[in-house]
């Protein structure tokens, strides 16, 4: 994390990846200028089915709605191996949050822990999430939206969830 990986590493690591997925775990890439076009570069990866990854940390990395899209393209195709993932401090938005919505919908999705802190997610965003999580509830354990712009029917719809027996999820809102 915030070590200066540009375009060039980017591609370089992605390459390494694609031609022997299975043994890497955890990626964390974080405070890298990944943007985008990195991003696409892992969805690449991620589409495998014998990729392995758990875990994938890309915060404050320049993901907007383009590499959100590809990174959702990768994980409906494969959803069934990453566990952890955090998209923090990017420019993700409710268009962003709702592409992710449909990955949770899938019960062969894994997901336990989503991280998405500071990305400019509204009441919009909430009611996608809590409507995903209401049709697959058994999977997502912790969801952080900290420090994004949550109304109060928003905050309603997931802590509702919260406070579900049937859920065991926690979440984080301020």
């Amino acid at each position: 994390m915030y070590c200066g990986v540009t375009d060039e590493g980017c591609a370089a690591l992605a390459s390494a990846l694609r031609s022997n997925p299975s043994h890497l775990r955890e990626l964390h890439l974080s405070g890298n200028k990944l943007g985008d076009s990195g991003v696409k570069l892992f969805s690449a990866v991620l589409e495998n089915p014998h990729c392995k990854l758990e875990y994938l940390r890309l915060m404050y990395c320049g993901v907007t709605d383009e590499g959100c899209a590809a990174l959702v393209s990768a994980l409906k195709s494969n959803p069934s191996h990453l566990r952890e993932l955090i998209l923090s401090g990017n420019k993700l938005g409710d268009s962003g949050v709702k592409m992710i919505s449909a990955v949770l919908e899938n019960p062969l999705c894994k997901l336990e822990d989503l991280w998405l802190w500071d990305c400019g997610v509204t009441n919009e965003g909430c009611a996608a999430l809590a409507s995903a999580l209401r049709s697959n509830p058994s999977h997502l354990r912790q969801l952080d939206l900290s420090e994004n712009y949550l109304g109060d029917s928003g905050v309603k719809l997931l802590s509702d969830l919260e406070n579900d027996p049937h859920y065991k999820l926690e979440i984080r809102l301020t």
